[in-house]
């Protein structure tokens, strides 16, 4: 009896501590669709006014003595009803309806709802810690996301790497035939001019931004934090230890490890070349 009120304990606190979280993410997602409103509210009829005054600025400065074009005037005109419409409904939601969920409200006032929320989960989670090996326990099982994450984003460095190196090969072989093709005559100048200009600046993000390495950097961490993951479950070394918490607390320290490295070596990327050198 006492064994299943403890069971319905540690299931009742897990459900409040995934409750703030759920609450937590609400409150973020109510402060992104708030910003957008707001947004909508300040832009809509900025943009409504900037197209009256072009639509007015293109009367007095280019056909002031003869008749608008009747495209110009529809194209204007549909503009004005369409920007106009969503004026009014915009400003009829946040002031007459209750369509949207935070009408009236203001960021500030989420930001602070969610900060609260969030001081009340940590409170809630100091009270209730749980002891070291739980908590290692939980890293543990937590750690497939993490490594799928650091493959993700190596996978997207890895194809931006790519990507930047076939438009710098295409834009390379573009000047050379352009260049044998033509006699530098127009408008091949202006292709030559462009094709340059792309080439310089690929290769100057190219040496910025080194995703090549960064897909790199990222590939080795998650294939050695999955390593580590496998010789625990397997108990093989370095973790084949008899007592199951001295190889959690390995296995949590080793990983800590290698994402504190992780961490330096995308640090270090941030550099420049110089700043790098003296790191090193």
């Amino acid at each position: 009896m006492a064994s299943s009120q403890g069971v319905l304990g540690v299931g009742s606190v897990t459900d409040e501590i995934i409750g703030y979280r759920r609450e937590i993410a609400d409150l973020e997602k109510r402060i992104k669709n708030r910003r957008l409103q707001i947004l909508g509210l300040c832009l809509t009829p900025a943009i409504l006014v900037s197209v009256i005054l072009l639509w007015a600025g293109l009367k007095v400065f280019v056909w002031l003595h003869g008749d608008t074009p009747s495209a110009v005037n529809g194209i204007c005109f549909a503009a004005v009803i369409v920007l106009g419409l969503a004026t009014v409904v915009q400003f009829y939601a946040e002031f007459q309806d209750e369509t949207w969920e935070d009408s009236g409200t203001s960021i500030r006032e989420l930001k602070l709802e969610i900060s609260l929320v969030e001081e009340r989960h940590v409170l809630e989670i100091r009270q209730r810690t749980p002891p070291p090996q739980d908590r290692q326990a939980s890293y543990k099982e937590k750690l497939p996301v993490e490594v799928t994450r650091l493959r993700r984003e190596s996978t997207h460095y890895r194809r931006l790497h790519l990507l930047m190196q076939w438009i710098l090969f295409f834009s390379s072989a573009g000047v050379s035939a352009v260049t044998a093709w033509y006699d530098a005559p127009q408008p091949a100048k202006g292709v030559l001019i462009g094709l340059g200009f792309v080439v310089t600046v690929v290769t100057a993000a190219t040496g910025y931004f080194k995703p090549r390495e960064r897909a790199f950097n990222l590939q080795q961490t998650a294939d050695s934090i999955q390593q580590h993951a496998t010789a625990l479950e397997l108990g093989i070394a370095p973790y084949n230890a008899p007592e199951e918490a001295v190889n959690l607390e390995l296995f949590a320290t080793t990983v800590e490890s290698l994402r504190a490295e992780q961490r330096m070596r995308e640090q270090q990327l941030d550099q420049p070349q110089q700043g790098q050198q003296q790191v090193i």
